[in-house]
């Protein structure tokens, strides 16, 4: 996945997000958190692949991390 199709990803998962939470009823709590866990995902590896850039490394290298691992990080 490129920078433009994860940005797209990120896009329409906070399109879903946002639907969801309009949607005048108590929102799908499962489904918040699924997307709440893929935006995390996306990010990081959106963040490594600009690093590998930044660096002068290939981009394309960059994985995805599993949802634990992202999901422990400190903010």
């Amino acid at each position: 996945m490129d920078d433009k199709e994860i940005s797209a990803r990120i896009g329409a998962l906070i399109d879903e997000e946002h639907k969801l939470e309009r949607a005048g009823h108590e929102p799908d709590h499962e489904r918040m958190k699924a997307i709440e866990v893929e935006l995390d995902t996306c990010w990081d590896l959106l963040r490594q692949r600009r690093a590998r850039r930044s660096a002068g490394e290939n981009p394309d290298e960059a994985e995805s991390r599993p949802a634990g691992v992202v999901e422990g990080y400190l903010q």
